[in-house]
């Protein structure tokens, strides 16, 4: 998949007018497409970086380069494209570490049962869009159609498309605390040397 191949996603951004009055400050295909790795493609749509997010100013606050972790206290908001048969190319985890922007402050959990396997310090919110796709987790896998939805938290996993169509997520992340059980996990624990 190219960013060309990617499907434009329609982004309108809303704000103030100078008196206090509605309006759109941006209608139109967002352009931010990210081309990871492992085979998908992502469309960033908005990130805050406060909590209560700052509703001021009229510059795009898409208009940035950022792994998949929310900023520290902010959010994400993207579109996750998978093509068909995709997922699970990449063959080592630090790869898809490193592609994704996830750091050593993101605490590990167990070893990874598959390269793509990755986990992010979020509450995600995820919705199917369209087509159909395989949320593998630690134990087990959920096979998820258009219109389901995952509460995902903190957890490791990856997302693999075994169908033959395209499948669109649209994910919501939110920075979150460390789940306990991550913490407590030994040997897997960071050490203070991360």
């Amino acid at each position: 998949m190219s960013k060309a191949n990617a499907k434009p996603v329609r982004r309108v951004v809303t704000g103030h007018t100078a008196d206090g009055r509605s309006t759109v400050l941006f209608d139109g295909p967002a352009p931010n497409v990210a081309l990871r790795r492992a085979g998908n493609a992502s469309t960033l749509l908005w990130v805050t970086e406060e909590c209560p997010a700052r509703l001021a100013g009229g510059e795009d606050r898409a208009a940035r380069a950022i792994g998949v972790p929310p900023p520290a206290r902010g959010t994400i908001f993207r579109i996750a494209e998978f093509p068909p048969r995709s997922g699970g190319e990449v063959a080592d985890q630090a790869t898809v570490l490193a592609d994704f922007g996830i750091g050593p402050e993101v605490a590990r959990g167990h070893p990874p049962r598959h390269p793509a396997m990755h986990r992010t310090r979020s509450l995600d919110y995820v919705v199917v869009l369209e087509g159909e796709i395989c949320l593998l987790l630690d134990e087990g896998e959920v096979r998820l159609q258009a219109g389901d939805t995952v509460v995902q938290r903190g957890t490791q996993h990856a997302w693999i498309n075994r169908s033959d169509a395209p499948c669109r997520l649209a994910m919501v992340f939110v920075d979150a605390e460390e789940p306990p059980e991550i913490l407590a996990l030994s040997p897997w624990k960071r050490s203070s040397s991360d």
